[in-house]
């Protein structure tokens, strides 16, 4: 260990010396964008890790509160000349603070209940997902709306109850461990149905099933498969996402599948960094890296491997945003907008800046509501206008841009790109 840091997986020497403090990345940075301060730039958070290394500051509040400031967002090393890895130091950063300075009080609780007590178990995901359910079903939201008591809630969970999508039954739930292809099989692949996206976008799921299998995909939905631990590098919680990348590698490699499919950007980028995470553990190190070989983004799995274009027209005008951690950390832009503007009758306008973040990232717009609903207000500002949809590829994305159409009273459905090719091929049997 070096300096200040003290436990497993410090950020990497190599990594932050790779910076020149060039500052090109100071306008690719949201939130330098926004505050205008050094420290809560790339380079100035760059820096900050290296000076903790050095011994020259300390694991302390004043280095912690820029760490996780950062959206994590990834703009910054698609605009970096040097290929500093920013992203990776932060989550290793963020993983000493939370070593240091273990979150106390209210926070730690909710921390502790959540990242520990429930995203790991499918079974408990389920339970909060069927309480959702039966709270929107059953009357007792419209009951809990009308008497004002979300008014005790801060002004952004309010807003994230009105957006919050009709709850219906996971996938793992109503569909079959192995879903046939239609026609001849393809290729098989394993589809990550995530924590968040099985229980609040199961609807997204079951349309990615669908469309893969209309393309002759047989499609295995592993049972033993949990969270990918995205939620959890990016909190500091490196240890618990170390054993939800094990049962994962273990639970997607026992299918014996060509490829692992997902759906969510977030989880996409998590599960190929998964040989990084593991890169000290002897037992899973090539298992971890051969695994993050195998996973790919659907849009990319389907505009690489072949699709059917849809003959049925949809008629209808929409735009696409970015999801972060599919355009800086995947590298892929232009494999879903071609595969919306396949579809007969689509027409796709650009999105102004459509790779800067919307402020979700993961949990950024609970912890950080602020900065979270600056940068959203940014964002629905560029949405052109005429478009009837805004289309993604990332829960955390849809929910934060249905808050925006909401927050700013515009009429904008938000889908996810594989919902408009579900659309198109249904229209087909009609």
């Amino acid at each position: 260990m070096s300096g200040h840091y003290v436990w497993e997986d410090p950020p990497n020497s190599e990594k932050f010396s790779a910076c020149v403090h060039c500052g090109m990345c100071l306008e690719a940075c949201p939130t330098y964008q926004e505050t205008g301060l050094e420290q809560h730039s790339p380079r100035g958070r760059v820096h900050m890790i290296a000076a903790v290394a050095e011994g020259k500051i300390g694991l302390n509040e004043a280095f912690a509160d820029p760490v996780f400031q950062c959206l994590d967002c990834r703009a910054c090393e698609t605009a970096c000349p040097s290929n500093v890895q920013v992203g990776s130091l932060i989550e290793a950063a963020r993983g000493q603070v939370r070593q240091a300075m273990p979150l106390k009080g209210w926070k730690g609780w909710l921390n502790r209940l959540f990242l520990r007590g429930i995203f790991p178990y499918p079974p408990r995901l389920r339970a909060l997902g069927a309480m959702v359910k039966w709270y929107q079903r059953i009357g007792v939201q419209k009951l809990v709306r009308r008497a004002g008591l979300l008014n005790l809630l801060p002004e952004h969970l309010r807003g994230m109850e009105r957006v919050l999508p009709k709850v219906d039954d996971p996938v793992m739930k109503k569909m079959p461990e192995v879903v046939q292809a239609k026609g001849p099989v393809r290729k098989k692949v394993a589809l990550l149905t995530g924590c968040v996206m099985d229980v609040v976008y199961s609807d997204v799921n079951a349309a990615t099933v669908r469309v893969l299998t209309e393309n002759g995909y047989e499609v295995h939905l592993p049972r033993g498969q949990r969270c990918c631990g995205a939620l959890h590098v990016h909190a500091g919680d490196r240890e618990q996402a170390k054993k939800l990348a094990k049962q994962n590698i273990d639970a997607f490699l026992e299918t014996g599948v060509d490829h692992i499919v997902v759906n969510a950007a977030g989880c996409g980028a998590a599960m190929q960094e998964y040989g990084e995470l593991l890169e000290n553990d002897p037992e899973y190190r090539e298992k971890a890296a051969q695994f993050a070989e195998n996973v790919v983004d659907v849009s990319k799995f389907l505009y690489d491997n072949g699709y059917r274009k849809p003959r049925a027209p949809l008629n209808t005008r929409l735009t696409y945003h970015d999801p972060c951690h599919l355009a800086h950390a995947q590298n892929v832009r232009c494999e879903p907008r071609e595969l919306l503007k396949s579809v007969d009758g689509v027409e796709l306008v650009e999105l102004c800046d459509a790779d800067r973040c919307c402020g979700s990232a993961g949990i950024y717009n609970l912890t950080h509501p602020e900065m979270a609903g600056q940068l959203l207000d940014r964002k629905m500002d560029d949405v052109p206008d005429g478009v009837e949809t805004v289309v993604t590829g990332n829960p955390g994305c849809m929910l934060q841009l249905s808050l925006g159409v909401h927050k700013h009273r515009r009429a904008e459905k938000v889908l996810h790109t594989v919902e408009v090719l579900d659309m198109a091929y249904r229209q087909e049997a009609h």
